[in-house]
């Protein structure tokens, strides 16, 4: 399960009182009624990335047709995600594969140079033994839509069914997606260089005529449970941490979670969050988001540059997430929000004094965080 994903409010609840289940058994002639059902689900993930790997699942479906294919993948996906450029499935599929990483790269923004980033996974760990056993995996594409309805599965043979999103399918289940760690690292990566470009960002070496400076530091954290679709796998959660700059500009800088992987479990990372030697005021805000797959970093980029160039020091602490993202849902059209980065929480105001557990403004999870000294070398 994955952490929540407010979506500025978007988000729809109840799936599962308003998804069909699928029998697990082969589908008779498809009625107008499920053909529509099967049109609406795939239509609500739709996206660029979501179209690129909805496709490719198709062409992984039919090339486990062949069961020397079958085998060969099976075995190799229940040892762990499997590399889709490298699976070497058939001739078809791995040009289907070239063009769907393609698109994927150019949607998210980031280079060519960036290599692949789709892999396919078991659909849940609790299906391996099934999977060992059936001669009949279906395979999905993993939707970045929180609000689906249903889950479009693709038979070896062509046929589609649609899997209920939040109740697992009897059935084992293989899901193309995009490696969201590897992307977002990548992604994360460029969006740094553009900020340091700018001057938009601060870099965390320097130390104060003291020796060293203050850092907040995060000793646990927890997000809620959400009962998102069993189809998405771990999050991939990243925070814009901003305040006012030593130059009394606005500056941000981008800290990364990885170890954040499910929603309701505490974990107790020991992570510097903020370094209070990048701002002028002793203060700071934390925005706290997730890249669900569709996240395009150069227009991430793009936004966080144009919210940073429109903020002017006024003399006073002004909150990052009134000026900031405020000015980023400005700049960016309705679909960065209805997709990616989802927001996850926000945290106002912390000092070198913070201590003890914050609550997020959302009300999504908490931190315990305490003063930390970092030493001069």
């Amino acid at each position: 399960m994955r952490p929540r994903s407010f979506r500025l409010g978007l988000l729809s609840l109840g799936l599962a009182a308003t998804t069909l289940m699928a029998s697990t058994a082969t589908p008779e002639q498809a009625s107008p009624d499920s053909t529509r059902q099967l049109t609406q689900a795939a239509a609500s993930g739709v996206g660029p990335v979501f179209s690129a790997t909805d496709r490719l699942a198709r062409q992984v479906a039919g090339a486990l047709a062949d069961p020397a294919t079958r085998d060969r993948l099976v075995a190799a996906v229940t040892a762990g995600p499997v590399d889709l450029l490298t699976a070497r499935l058939n001739a078809r599929t791995d040009r289907a594969a070239q063009s769907a990483n393609a698109a994927v790269l150019a949607a998210k923004g980031l280079p060519a140079a960036t290599g692949s980033v789709l892999q396919l996974r078991l659909g849940h760990q609790d299906v391996a033994a099934e999977l060992a056993r059936t001669e009949r995996p279906l395979v999905a594409a993993a939707s970045t839509d929180d609000a689906m309805t249903g889950v479009v599965a693709y038979e070896p043979a062509g046929a589609q069914l649609l899997l209920d999103p939040v109740r697992l399918p009897e059935r084992p289940v293989l899901v193309v997606e995009v490696n969201v760690a590897k992307a977002m690292q990548r992604g994360l990566a460029q969006v740094r260089q553009e900020l340091t470009a700018r001057r938009l960002t601060s870099v965390t070496s320097a130390v104060t005529t003291q020796g060293g400076y203050w850092a907040t530091k995060v000793n646990a954290i927890r997000l809620n449970n959400d009962q998102e679709s069993w189809v998405k796998g771990s999050a991939e959660i990243f925070n814009i941490v901003g305040g006012t700059g030593l130059d009394g500009k606005a500056t941000v800088n981008i800290v990364e979670m990885p170890h954040l992987d499910n929603d309701g479990t505490v974990y107790y990372p020991n992570q510097l969050l903020v370094h209070f030697n990048n701002y002028k005021d002793n203060l700071a805000d934390v925005v706290m988001g997730e890249d669900d797959g569709d996240t395009n970093y150069r227009d991430l980029a793009t936004a966080l540059i144009t919210a940073l160039l429109t903020v002017v020091d006024y003399g006073t602490y002004t909150p990052l997430v009134t000026v900031i993202i405020n000015a980023i849902i400005n700049a960016m059209p309705a679909s960065w929000w209805t997709h990616d980065p989802d927001y996850v929480d926000s945290w106002y105001t912390l000092s070198t004094g913070s201590s003890g557990r914050l609550n997020g403004a959302a009300a999504n999870g908490w931190m315990d965080v305490a003063p930390y000294w970092v030493q001069q070398f």
